[in-house]
Parts: C-alpha cells; sequence; structure tokens
C-alpha cells in the first residue's frame, strides 16, 4: 500500500512539473507586441527579392513573430535575427527599426546586397555579442558605432570580392583598426577580410594584442596590411586560428609564433613573407592546418615530425622550400592534403607515406624528386594524385592502381617513367583525367576492358614511344572529351568515321605517329551522326593522311580548330571551307593544288602554306579576313598581284605571302596597317614579302606609331631609296632588304630603333662610306648583320658598332635566357560587359582571355660561300657580314672586343696591313673569312691559340707570308683556306719553309718593358748591319767605277730581252720612229 501512494505521489509531481514547464515554455516563446510590430516595421523598410526570399516574405501578423523563420525570441523578446542570403539590396536607414530591438544580441544579416554604407545607429544594440556583416556589400567607412558594442564576441565584417565586384569595399581610416577594437574586450572572433585596413606591423599588431585578450579567431585576409609581422601577436596565447593571407609583409615569420601553443590553423599564403621560416611551427602538437603558398622568397626545409602529429593539411607550393622530405613524414597520419607542388624539394619520395590512410590529395609537382613512385598502398582515399615534372623514374605497374576507386585525377607527365602502361588504370570507376604524357612509356597499348562503365574524360599519352595500333576501345569510351595520342609510334590503319561516334570528344590530337587515316569508301555520313558531334579540335598532322580532304570534316557544326599539316593531302573542296565555327585552320606542308576561290570567313588563323596553290590571289580577299590575325599563303605558286582589298583585313597581324610568283608594286595601305590603333584594335607586327618579283619603291608612310617587328622583303625587284620613316617603327626586330635594287647611303637613322636584332641589307646598290657620327641611339641588341655585296666603302665603321652589347658583352648567355628569336604578341578579346576592377562596364578590352600569336623568324646566312637558311634564331648567336664592298684601310683590333661573335667575314674587300692579333680575342667565332684583301704580314699566332672552335677558315687571296701556325684548329683546315698567298709555307700547302728558329708568341708588354733597359736584340741589329753591308757591295761600283757599270748595264740588258722580247722590240720600234720625227722637224 505504501508503494503505491509513493507510486502515485510521483507520478502527481511528473504531471505538475511537466505543466509548469509547458506553462512558461508557452509564455517565453508568445512574441510580445511591440517586438513583431518593430519586425514587421523592418519587413516593410526593406527593399528584397519575394521569389529568393525565404524568411522576409513569410512574416505576417497573423503568426506569432517567436515562430517565424529567422527570428530567436527569449520570453517573448527577440533576441536573435537571421536574415542571411534574403536578397537584401538598397540601404539600411539609421531610422530603421532594428536599432529598437533592444534585447538583440544575436544579429546575421551576411550575403546580401545592401550597397551602401553601415549605419552608425549600431550602437543602440548593447546587448550584441553577435554580429556578422560579411558579404552583405555594405561600402565606405566602418562607423564608431562598432567599437562601442562591448559585449561583442563575434564580429564578422568581411567581403567576398566575386560576391559584391569590389576588392575593398569597406575600409578603416577614421576609426582606424585600432579604435575599432579597443572597447572591445570580450572578442574572440575578428573576421575582416578585404577590409581596406593600410596599416604596418607595429600598428595593427599592437592594436590587436593590447586590446583584445581572449581573441581565438583573427582573420585579416587580403586588408593591404604590410610588415614585419610583429611579435607582440604572440601575447594572444588564446589564438587558435590565424588568418593573413594575400597581404604584403616583406618580412620573415618570427621564431616567436612557436608560442602559440593553442594554434590550430595558420594560414599566410601570398603575403610576400621572405627569410627561413621556423621549423618548430611544424611541431606545434594542435596544429591541424598549414598554409604558407605563393610565398616565392620564403624559404626552408621540414623537420622531422612527431608521432601521431595532429597536421591534416600541409600546403607550401610556390615557395623555395628545399630538401629532401623526413621519413617521418609517414607519423602525420591525419593527414588529408599535401600540396608540395613548385618547390625545390629533392631526393625519393619516402615509402612511409605509403602508410597515410587518410590523404584524400597528393601534388608534389614541379619538384626534384627522383627515383620510382612509392605505391601509397593504405592511401585508398586519394582523389588526386599529381606528380608531373619530376625526374621520377621505374615503372608504374608495381602499384595495384584497381584499389584506387576514389581516384579522380591522376597526373604523371614530365618525368622519366617507362615500361608499359597499365590497363587497370582504365578500370579505375571514378577516373576523369589521366596524363602520362612526355615519359618513356613504351610498348602496346591493348585493348582496355570494360570501356561502358569508363568516366575517362581527359586522356593525354602523347610524346612517348608507344606503338603498334591504336586499340579501337579508345573510341569507345563515350565520356572522353579530350583524347592526345601525339608524337608516339602508332602505326596501322585507322578510319577516321570512329570519329563520329564519340559524341563527347571536343579534342582530338593523333598528330606525329605512323598512322594509315583514311576515310571509309562513303562520301557522306549519317547527319544525326555528324550532329551529334562536339569535336571542336582536331589535329592528325604528320601522319600518312593521302588524296581528298574527307568532306564530312567539314560538316562538323562545332568544330573550331582543324590541323592537317604535314601530310600528303592533294584535294581540297574549296566551297567546303565557308564554315562559321571555324577559328584556326592549319593546312601547311601538303601537297595541295588548284585555285584559290574563297577563304573560311571567320577564322582567326589561316597557315596554307607550303602547298601548290597556282592562282591569284582573289581580288575579294580582305572580305574573307575580317577576323583573321594570322594569314600564310608563303611557298606556293600564286601569282598576279597583291590585292589591295587585304588592307580591309584590319585585324591582321602576320601577314605572311612569301616565295610566291607576285608582282607589281607593294600596296601602300599595307605599310599604314603597322599604326597602333589602341589596345582593342590589332596592328600589323610582322609583313613578309620575301622572294616574289614586287617592284617599285618602298613607300615613305610608315606611321609615328609603328608597330611593326618583321619586315622581310628579300628577294624582289624593289628600287629608289629607302624610307626614313622606318625609323619611326621602333618595335622593330628583324629588317631584311637584301636582294633588291635599293640604292641609298648607309641608313644611320636605324639608330633609334634599339630593339633591332637582324639587319640585312645584302645584294643591294647602297654606296659610300658608313659615318654615323653624331646620331644618338643604341644598337645594343644587334646580333646580325649582313651589308655584304654593295658599294661601302672607306674604313670599318667600329665605331657605329661601340655599343654592340650582343656580341660585345662576353656574359651574353648569363643574362639572356637561351631561346629563338621569334614574333610574339597576346592579343586583346572584347567581351560584353566584363568586370573590371569592380566596376561593370560596356564593351571593354581585358586579358583573361588572350589568342596567343607567334610566328618564327627566318634567316639566311652565308658561311664558306654557301647560303645556309636558319629557321630557329637563337638570341645568342652572332653574325657580321661586310664582304664583296669596297672598305679599305686596316682592320680594326677593336673587332676582336666582340667576343660573342660566332660568323665574321670580311673578304673580298681592300683591307691592308697585317691582321690583328686581337682578333684571337674572338673565341666564339666558327666561321672566319679574310680573303681576297690585301693583307700582308705573318698569320698571327694569337689567332691559332684563341679561335678554338673555328671550324670555317679563309685567309686565301692576300699577300700573307710565313709559316702557317700548325697548333689546335688551324691544323686542322685544308689548302683551299691559305691558296694564293706566295708567301705562305708549310703544311697544308705544298711549299716548305726554310728551317729557322720556330716561332713563339711575341712577349707581353711588362716582359718588353722589363727587358728593354739592358738588353740588345742582335736578331734586329745583325739584319740591318747585313743590309748595309750588301748595299754597299752592289751599289758602291756602280757609283764610281765606270767600266763596271757599262757591263753590268749590258748584262742586265741581255737578260730581259730574253724575258721579255716582245716589250724590247716595241720599244725599239719606238725609239726609231722617235729618230724620224727629229729629222723632219730638223
Amino acid at each position: 500500500m505504501r508503494i503505491r501512494l509513493f507510486s502515485w505521489l510521483f507520478l502527481m509531481l511528473m504531471i505538475c512539473s511537466l505543466s509548469i514547464g509547458f506553462c512558461i515554455s508557452a509564455l517565453s516563446g508568445q512574441c510580445l507586441g511591440n517586438q513583431q510590430s518593430l519586425l514587421l516595421q523592418l519587413k516593410n523598410s526593406l527593399v528584397f527579392d519575394g521569389a529568393s526570399s525565404t524568411k522576409l516574405v513569410h512574416w505576417n501578423q497573423s503568426v506569432d513573430c517567436c515562430s517565424w523563420e529567422g527570428v530567436t525570441c527569449n520570453e517573448g523578446r527577440v533576441i536573435g535575427l537571421d536574415l542571411t542570403n534574403e536578397s537584401i539590396s538598397g540601404g539600411l536607414d539609421n531610422s530603421s527599426s532594428l536599432f529598437n530591438l533592444q534585447y538583440l544580441q544575436h544579429l546575421d544579416m551576411a550575403y546580401n546586397k545592401f550597397s551602401d554604407e553601415i549605419p552608425s545607429q549600431f550602437d543602440k544594440l548593447t546587448n550584441l555579442s553577435y554580429l556578422n556583416l560579411s558579404n552583405a556589400c555594405f561600402t565606405r567607412q566602418i562607423p564608431i558605432a562598432i567599437s562601442h558594442l562591448t559585449r561583442l564576441v563575434t564580429l564578422d565584417l568581411s567581403t567576398d570580392y566575386f560576391k559584391c565586384k569590389s576588392r575593398y569595399a569597406l575600409k578603416l581610416e577614421s576609426p582606424n583598426l585600432k579604435m575599432l577594437v579597443q572597447n572591445l574586450s570580450e572578442l574572440m572572433e575578428l573576421h575582416l577580410d578585404h577590409v581596406m585596413i593600410s596599416a604596418n606591423g607595429y600598428e595593427w599588431g599592437t592594436a590587436l594584442s593590447s586590446s583584445l585578450p581572449k581573441l581565438r579567431v583573427l582573420s585579416l585576409t587580403y586588408c593591404l596590411l604590410s610588415g614585419p609581422l610583429d611579435s607582440s601577436l604572440t601575447n594572444l596565447q588564446s589564438l587558435s586560428i590565424i588568418h593573413l593571407d594575400d597581404n604584403n609583409f616583406d618580412s620573415p615569420v618570427p621564431e616567436s609564433f612557436t608560442n602559440f601553443k593553442n594554434l590550430t590553423s595558420l594560414s599566410l599564403s601570398s603575403s610576400g613573407l621572405n627569410g627561413t621560416f621556423p621549423k618548430k611551427i611544424f611541431q606545434i602538437p594542435t596544429l591541424q592546418t598549414l598554409d604558407l603558398s605563393r610565398n616565392y622568397r620564403l624559404q626552408g626545409s621540414l623537420p622531422e615530425f612527431p608521432l601521431n602529429g595532429s597536421l591534416r593539411m600541409l600546403v607550401l607550393c610556390f615557395t623555395n622550400f628545399s630538401g629532401t622530405l623526413p621519413n617521418s613524414i609517414g607519423n602525420l597520419k591525419m593527414l588529408t592534403l599535401i600540396d608540395l607542388s613548385s618547390c625545390n624539394f629533392n631526393g625519393s619520395i619516402p615509402m612511409s607515406m605509403a602508410s597515410l590512410a587518410q590523404l584524400h590529395y597528393l601534388n608534389m609537382s614541379n619538384n626534384n624528386f627522383v627515383e620510382s613512385i612509392p605505391s601509397l598502398s593504405m592511401s585508398m582515399n586519394l582523389t588526386t594524385i599529381a606528380l608531373y615534372n619530376n625526374n621520377l623514374s621505374g615503372q608504374i605497374t608495381s602499384t595495384r592502381w584497381e584499389a584506387f576507386v576514389n581516384l579522380k585525377f591522376l597526373d604523371l607527365r614530365y618525368n622519366s617513367l617507362d615500361g608499359s602502361i597499365p590497363i587497370s588504370l582504365f578500370s579505375l570507376p571514378s577516373l576523369q583525367e589521366l596524363g602520362l604524357h612526355n615519359n618513356q612509356f613504351s610498348g602496346p597499348l591493348n585493348e582496355l576492358p570494360n570501356v561502358s562503365s569508363c568516366l575517362l574524360e581527359t586522356l593525354d599519352l602523347s610524346y612517348n614511344n608507344l606503338e603498334g595500333p591504336i586499340p579501337m576501345s579508345l573510341f569507345e569510351i563515350q565520356s572522353l572529351r579530350s583524347l592526345s595520342l601525339s608524337w608516339n609510334n602508332f602505326s596501322g590503319s585507322l578510319q577516321l568515321n570512329v570519329i563520329l561516334t564519340m559524341g563527347n570528344l571536343s579534342d582530338l590530337d593523333l598528330s606525329h605517329n605512323s598512322l594509315g587515316l583514311a576515310s571509309s569508301k562513303l562520301k557522306t555520313y549519317p547527319h544525326f551522326l555528324i550532329n551529334q558531334s562536339m569535336l571542336s579540335n582536331l589535329d592528325l598532322s604528320n601522319n600518312q593522311m593521302h588524296g581528298e580532304i574527307p568532306s564530312w570534316i567539314w560538316k562538323l557544326p562545332h568544330l573550331n580548330s582543324l590541323n592537317l599539316s604535314y601530310n600528303d593531302l592533294e584535294t581540297l573542296d574549296l566551297s567546303l571551307l565557308n564554315m562559321s565555327s571555324l577559328s584556326s585552320l592549319d593546312l601547311h606542308s601538303n601537297q595541295l593544288q588548284g585555285q584559290l576561290l574563297v577563304f573560311p570567313e571567320h577564322a582567326k588563323y589561316v597557315d596554307l602554306s607550303k602547298n601548290n596553290f597556282s592562282s591569284v590571289i582573289p581580288a575579294s580577299i580582305g572580305n574573307f579576313l575580317t577576323n583573321t590575325y594570322f594569314f600564310s599563303l608563303s611557298s606556293n605558286k600564286c601569282n598576279g598581284s597583291i590585292p589591295i582589298s587585304i588592307c580591309s583585313a584590319t585585324t591582321l597581324v602576320v601577314l605572311d605571302l612569301s616565295d610566291n610568283l607576285l608582282r607589281g608594286t607593294i600596296p601602300q595601305c599595307l605599310f599604314m596597317m603597322t599604326e597602333r590603333q589602341g589596345l582593342s584594335t590589332p596592328d600589323l607586327g610582322v609583313l613578309n614579302l620575301c622572294r616574289n618579283n614586287l617592284s617599285g619603291t618602298i613607300p615613305n608612310v610608315f606611321p609615328s606609331n609603328c608597330r611593326l617587328q618583321t619586315l622581310n622583303l628579300n628577294g624582289n625587284q624593289l628600287e629608289g631609296k629607302l624610307p626614313k620613316s622606318l625609323a619611326q617603327c621602333t618595335s622593330l626586330e628583324v629588317l631584311d632588304l637584301g636582294n633588291n635594287h635599293i640604292e641609298d647611303a648607309f641608313p644611320c637613322y636605324l639608330k633609334n630603333i634599339s630593339m633591332l636584332h637582324i639587319l640585312v641589307l645584302r645584294s643591294n646598290k647602297f654606296y659610300g662610306p658608313i659615318d654615323c657620327r653624331g646620331l644618338n641611339g643604341s644598337l645594343s641588341k644587334l646580333q646580325i648583320v649582313d651589308l655584304a655585296a654593295n658599294n661601302f666603302t672607306g674604313m670599318f665603321p667600329i665605331k657605329y658598332f661601340s655599343d654592340w652589347k650582343a656580341i660585345i658583352d662576353d656574359i651574353i648567355e648569363v643574362e639572356y635566357v637561351l631561346n629563338n628569336l621569334q614574333f610574339g604578341r597576346f592579343l586583346p578579346v572584347s567581351s560584353p560587359n566584363p568586370v573590371i576592377g569592380g566596376q561593370e562596364s560596356g564593351t571593354n578590352t581585358y586579358y583573361q582571355d588572350v589568342t596567343n600569336i607567334y610566328y618564327q623568324d627566318v634567316i639566311t646566312v652565308t658561311m664558306k660561300g654557301l647560303e645556309a637558311k636558319i629557321v630557329k634564331i637563337l638570341n645568342i648567336f652572332t653574325s657580321l657580314d661586310f664582304s664583296c664592298n669596297n672598305f679599305d684601310g686596316s682592320i680594326p683590333g677593336e673587332i676582336g672586343e666582340l667576343k660573342s661573335l660566332y660568323i665574321l667575314n670580311l673578304s673580298h674587300n681592300a683591307f691592308m696591313g697585317q691582321i690583328p692579333p686581337s682578333l684571337g680575342k674572338l673565341s666564339k667565332l666558327e666561321s672566319f673569312d679574310l680573303s681576297s684583301n690585301k693583307l700582308i704580314g705573318e698569320i698571327p699566332l694569337q689567332l691559332a691559340d684563341g679561335l678554338i672552335f673555328l671550324s670555317v677558315l679563309n685567309l686565301s687571296f692576300n699577300q700573307l707570308v710565313g709559316k702557317i701556325p700548325r697548333i689546335k684548329q688551324f691544323a686542322t683546315f685544308s689548302e683551299t683556306s691559305y691558296e694564293g698567298n706566295i708567301g705562305l709555307c708549310g703544311f697544308p700547302l705544298k711549299e716548305n719553309c726554310t728551317p729557322k728558329e720556330p716561332r713563339s708568341l711575341p712577349p707581353t708588354s711588362d716582359e718588353t718593358h722589363s727587358n728593354s733597359k739592358n738588353a740588345i736584340d742582335w736578331n734586329f741589329l745583325s739584319a740591318e748591319l747585313g743590309f748595309i753591308f750588301g748595299f754597299g757591295i752592289v751599289i758602291g761600283p756602280l757609283m764610281f767605277w765606270k767600266r763596271w757599270r757599262i757591263c753590268y748595264y749590258k748584262h742586265a740588258d741581255d737578260i730581259f730581252f730574253k724575258m721579255f722580247p716582245q716589250l724590247y722590240i716595241r720599244i725599239e720600234n719606238r725609239q726609231r720612229r722617235a729618230h724620224k720625227n727629229q729629222g723632219r722637224r730638223h
């Protein structure tokens, strides 16, 4: 009975407590009248998109406000308001009823579009502990009112550039950061990302450390903060998260940062850090995330990691970290992401990394890792493996690739991996991108299993040694968007119609193989196959295609780029060329023939060079090239004149009509197209009309802001003078006017063109001395000068080339990055309403997407009498050819200062005197020709000793004497290098030298000076005495002994008569006629 009584009492107590709780709950949840009224006033004052709103749109008077979405109450009072992502626009007025919600503790208005300044009435909300206005697109100065919210625990005023379209919408100037936080002693989280603070390290560092003792989260990314990083920040011992990315500290990370005992996340990417990063920071026990990426001057190395470290994310990409990876990296069992790309790490990848079971992302690309790839056998959660551009070697067949069921991206390109490609890679159920190109994989590629379930979108196996037929199962992967098998040894026949069955394929590159590519015998293909094709880029170049280009190619609706170059194609249905989608067409180096009637109307790149087209260029060609940047018809058989309509192609940047049969004059408007019109309008940068039959003069119409970089008119019939307006083309790098009939003095005004690399005036009628004294300018980049076969006279113009740094500086290879001389230009693309600097505008020019235009310059140089065409002109290749002119005087010794010269040709002039020994300083010289001059003396030993790379030497047909030096390169040349010098002897000539003391290198000036006081050179003295004695023996009797004189003249006369009898008969006849004439006069 007692038990029942207690049970009954307990039950009654439970019912009463539940009833009281329900009553209290009901009372606290009921919205007070004034609170609901204030909220409805707030709703009515805000401008928002009802279709996007999920909260405000449902607020109405018939429902208790405490049950409204986004509203939190306590005892009927509104203490929390969440209006995030409500599409609110316009402003928030200072008179807003929001500021009358005096009990408000939590306010979140993030992700709206207020586009006005933060109201100054926020200080009325004195109970606020949480304020989030992030990405609400407020603008201008943050008001001082925020600093009066002394109960704030969390403050977030950060802005996302992509959300608000403004990089620095908010700023902290007056008040500044110190004034903002001086009263916020309770603050634990501060987010001011993308707020313009513009303070140095001591200012913002001390402002935070002195006012925010409880701070746990600090996020000040992209705030224009400068350094140094102040060590006073370590006073904030509660700090757990520090995000200071995208500032410019220009300082090292203080060693004191190792004292953050509660640090879990440190992110300092793109902050201009330098110096050596403290190793102990890696070893902070609580650290989970470390991001130091894109601090290019930050150095450091990885320490030994303790067991069971907390690190989950390690991002060091694009820094100067170096050294080897410690084996203890395998102790970081919690690691999910490692990005060490683009650093300077070396050594092997530790095998211990195979135990990182939590790893999802691995990127160690662009380093110097060697040896094989570890198996990563326990990292089955990996979605990305990027190890490209290292020195990894060995095979990859030992890895159990089939176990990586989550792998989406595998990039191993640019290594030295070899062996066969595991077929299991193609069976991975999640793999989307596979990059194995630029390795040494070999052998056949077998047929692929289960291609129907394959999700592969990008496959690149190019630049390997794969061979055999291409497996047809590759073309059954319906998800493939990009397939590149170029630069392998694939062979066999491939029917091109299989391409049409791949509905998603947009990029296909099978170039540079040995494939027999052919279309089927069908002339047409089903329209549904053609129309469903997404193919936009097709590259079948350098294979064995022949005959006719398949007509279905021209009907592909999305084809953007087509490259069929380097094949044996012969016929082209020109009526199909007018494709609206085609942007790039490359058919060069085929056997295409016939007449050119139409061109692809919208293409930006058109290359039809090196074919057999034999028609005139259509008079309306300009109408087809209205969008074309690159157009080449070179090396065909086109005839007739250049149509003037070509000047209507105002977008042309490269025009190459060289090596044809064109005649007539050059349209004057072509030269005027080189004028810079502005960023949005391209201008002609390359004009190549060489090796045609063009005539007339070069018009003097080059504009004042000429942007021409290459002008090649070599091999025509041009005449007249060189236009002086050419000097206005200050960007000119290549000027080739050789093999014409231009008659003018040397164009000294070219010194104004400081960018000039190549100057060819060969085989014209230029005349006179080269005297450019008194003219300013620099030719510091000039590397090839060819003035041969003209009528230049006078002394060698050494002063004109005194600033020729490209061949004077011996450190040219250090200062210049080894590269080819080529034309390159980024072309702007117009886009409607792009976003520039946070402001929307009309059609503007920007460089986010650009078209890259490249053109390889070609030059012809003469070596050993033979012309050699150089296709890739290295920026260290230098040549000087003044041959076949009328230069005279001595060869200047200053030429020896042109230390980087590779070719020197001064042949067929009238140079006199001795060969300067200083030419032996031309240590890089490979071709040296001084033939057919009037040089005397011996060959300086300095030449033989210094010209160690010489492969071509010609000193023939001069007046050189003495023994040929037989040392180093001079011992390898044949007789033709020295012929025509009667006084030369020794190998390789047949004339032997009379024995005498062997020549040695002349003494240095110091040695001569030191011995001049005490020594007498008896060699010179004995020669002088011998000459005087012999001269006296012969001349003395002739002067003082008459009988000896008569006898001497008689014998000498007899000798000359025997040598030249005809000459004596003529002289005797003239004497007789003279006597007869004298007799008549008398």
